[in-house]
């Protein structure tokens, strides 16, 4: 069954950018970690990637991958990027970008069908999460938290879960001094 997982870092009080979208807090960090039950972080994401069928982003997510990317970096998948604006389309070979304005409820079938068997990464930001999310079609977030306080930025959601508590299903401490925390979205209609 396909499911839909919003995979991202975010520092430890809850943001995924910068007010300006920069996220040089990430980029920028490093950090080491030796305790007990550590795992490798090199490898981690390579591991969830293989899962993935398909990806959902937003616009300005959609920017900073033309804007800092060297190359498309989603070769040979799907993915679908929310906007209410006309944006730069990206091509070569192996890009497949869909641009969407219908709200994400219209549009699931389509994105499940083009990522099967596998997954939907909800790369961000918090608005896209959010729509999921409140359409009760968010099945996991997979976070990595950062030790690094922002103190404001963009948040890792922009309004409130409904549905009740997530469940957590994991946690794991990186040789990088970030954790990787596992939820359960619990979905209105459950």
């Amino acid at each position: 069954m396909t499911r839909f997982v919003y995979y991202c870092a975010s520092t430890l009080d809850g943001y995924i950018a910068e007010a300006d979208d920069t996220i040089d807090w990430l980029t920028g960090y490093s950090g080491t970690y030796a305790g007990a039950g550590v795992q490798p972080m090199a490898g981690s994401y390579e591991r969830f990637y293989d899962g993935i069928g398909a990806l959902v982003m937003g616009s300005a997510t959609y920017e900073f991958v033309l804007e800092y990317g060297r190359e498309w970096p989603y070769e040979g998948k799907p993915c679908w990027v929310l906007t209410s604006r006309p944006l730069a389309i990206m091509e070569g070979e192996g890009v497949d970008v869909r641009f969407a304005s219908r709200p994400v409820g219209e549009i699931y079938d389509e994105i499940v069908a083009s990522a099967r068997p596998r997954d939907v990464w909800v790369v961000g930001g918090g608005n896209v999460a959010s729509q999921f999310a409140d359409n009760g079609l968010l099945d996991e977030l997979r976070l990595h938290v950062v030790p690094v306080v922002l103190a404001g930025g963009k948040p890792l959601f922009d309004r409130p879960l409904t549905g009740g508590p997530m469940q957590l299903t994991g946690a794991l401490p990186c040789d990088n001094g970030m954790v990787e925390l596992t939820y359960e979205i619990v979905r209105a209609a459950d």
